[in-house]
């Protein structure tokens, strides 16, 4: 056994662990390994027994981890845990072993015993069952052979130590796996769409930029990032852009100015680009107010619009798919004539089967549904 001298400070670097494990996920690995050798054990287990017998096992030690070929017959055993249910029956949140839940002549008939326990030189138990989230129970298992010898009072202190911080550490892994769900989520979100999005402080220095963003500043030369900063060519065109961001910086910090601005960016032989720049709020928070920023949206009016997604959507085939995605960014019927090689004639009834498609009646109507209808997906 570990002296408690020794303990005391593993004990401690354990509670820690589990609080860094809640922050960053990847530390779960290990953190069984942890546990067990923290109480002078040789395994450990981590699980949530949750509705229609569903169990999800967090986090074990390396020799609990049976072959591809065992996984239906482990997953079966978890899911019959005699342990657990005996624990249940005993009392949420106790600290028990395996003495308090069958006698050592009841475990050793029991095929829980026989066909598990023996297999993992499992005969010693103390650990936990406890409420976690959505309803399901959370256990803690903690193992050591039979040579080894019984848990005693000091080890049932020090994991009763343990077991409310590991409540509280999977309840904030709960919540902040929760919050990277949502962020995740909204970065996608922000990468489908066909507006580039930036996220810049109140000098213009880019905080993020979308997969979209990115794209139109290395395909437009008007477009600059000088030391990391949204740079706009000629200098009197990010005069104004510079305007506008302290504008919206302003707003953000709650002060008097206008909610948001646009620019149009001109460029030589094409449609100008469209940028608008509006004030990002933060958010109230007990660890401190988030900084304020400033979101600029900047949008291709010649981006080509994703063909296979209208084919997709309207059943149009391969050539009304070209010419609708034409249609879609504004392209006239004689410059997709001339575009696709193709008489005017001909375009003029491949539209005529896109209006029917779509349910539109004039070019018009038509145009502005097929823009509309995929200016969320960005073609890649």
């Amino acid at each position: 056994m570990l002296s408690q001298e020794v303990l005391e400070p593993r004990l401690s670097g354990l509670i820690a662990h589990l609080y860094d494990a809640a922050v960053d996920d990847s530390l779960w690995a290990g953190t069984a390994s942890r546990i067990a050798e923290t109480l002078g054990s040789t395994s450990t287990v981590l699980k949530l027994h949750g509705d229609n017998a569903r169990v999800n096992l967090l986090e074990c030690t390396d020799n609990l981890i049976v072959s591809e070929r065992e996984q239906a017959w482990a997953d079966d055993w978890h899911r019959k845990d005699l342990w657990v249910e005996r624990s249940v029956a005993y009392g949420m949140q106790r600290i028990i072993t395996d003495e308090d839940l069958v006698t050592r002549e009841e475990q050793a008939r029991s095929g829980f015993y026989q066909e598990w326990l023996r297999h993992l030189d499992i005969h010693h138990m103390i650990g936990a069952v406890f409420p976690a989230a959505d309803g399901a129970i959370g256990v803690l298992g903690i193992h050591r052979p039979q040579g080894a010898g019984a848990y005693t009072n000091h080890e049932r202190k020090q994991a009763a130590l343990v077991l409310p911080h590991l409540q509280r550490a999977l309840r904030l892994g709960q919540r902040f796996a929760a919050v990277s769900q949502s962020h995740a989520a909204a970065l996608q979100a922000l990468d489908r769409l066909d507006t580039g999005v930036l996220m810049v402080d109140g000098t213009g220095r880019i905080i993020h930029a979308s997969d979209m963003a990115e794209r139109l500043l290395h395909e437009n030369p008007e477009l600059a990032v000088i030391r990391g900063r949204l740079a706009l060519r000629p200098p009197a065109l990010h005069d104004k852009l510079l305007a506008q961001v302290r504008g919206a910086m302003d707003t953000s910090r709650g002060k008097i100015a206008k909610p948001g601005s646009a620019l149009a960016i001109p460029r030589p032989h094409r449609m100008p680009l469209a940028l608008e720049v509006a004030p990002l709020r933060p958010s109230a928070s007990a660890f401190g107010e988030q900084l304020p920023a400033v979101l600029v949206f900047i949008r291709d009016p010649e981006a080509p619009l994703p063909a296979a997604r209208l084919r997709e959507l309207f059943g149009l085939t391969r050539t009304e798919g070209a010419v609708a995605a034409a249609l879609g960014r504004g392209a006239s019927l004689e410059d997709i004539a001339v575009n696709m090689g193709i008489g005017l004639a001909t375009v003029r009834s491949h539209l005529k089967r896109i209006l029917a498609k779509t349910g539109t009646h004039r070019q018009a109507e038509a145009v502005a549904l097929l823009a509309r209808s995929v200016s969320t997906t960005v073609c890649r």
